[in-house]
C-alpha cells in the first residue's frame, strides 16, 4: 500500500513539473506627455486605430492609420516594417488602442506603447 501511495505521489510530482510555461506578450501604457517625448526625441511610428473617417477629421501629425478591425500579420507589416520598431498606438479614447496594441504584442511586436485618445490629446492637430 504504501508503495502505491509513494508511486502515485511520484507520478504527481513529475507530471507537474513537465508543464510548460508560457511567456505573454503585451505592451506598455505610457502617458500622452510620454508618447509625445518619444515622438520628439526618437524614430517612431505613430498608428492611429481609429476609423478612416475619423482619421480625416483630425489626427496627430505623422500618424498612419491602422484600424483596430483590420490588424492582422500582413496588414500590421505594410505599415510596421520591424517586430522591434517603437509603435504609439491610440484611438478616440483610448479602448481601441488598448486592443490593437495587445493584437500587435501577440503578432510579435516588442516596442509597443498605447497612450489612450486623441480626444484628450494637448498637442497638435492636424486635419
Amino acid at each position: 500500500m504504501k508503495r502505491i501511495v509513494f508511486l502515485i505521489l511520484a507520478m504527481l510530482l513529475v507530471l507537474t513539473g513537465c508543464g510548460g510555461t508560457t511567456v505573454e506578450s503585451s505592451y506598455q501604457q505610457i502617458t500622452q506627455e510620454e508618447a509625445k517625448e518619444m515622438m520628439d526625441t526618437q524614430e517612431v511610428v505613430i498608428l492611429d486605430v481609429r476609423e478612416q473617417d475619423e482619421f480625416d477629421a483630425g489626427h496627430i501629425p505623422g500618424a498612419v492609420l491602422l484600424p483596430v478591425g483590420t490588424i492582422t500579420e500582413d496588414t500590421a507589416a505594410a505599415v510596421i516594417d520591424d517586430l522591434d520598431t517603437v509603435v504609439l498606438v491610440y484611438c478616440r479614447s483610448g479602448n481601441r488602442s488598448k486592443t490593437a496594441s495587445q493584437a500587435l504584442a501577440d503578432l510579435g511586436y516588442t516596442n509597443v506603447y498605447e497612450f489612450g485618445g486623441i480626444n484628450s490629446w494637448p498637442y497638435e492637430i492636424e486635419e
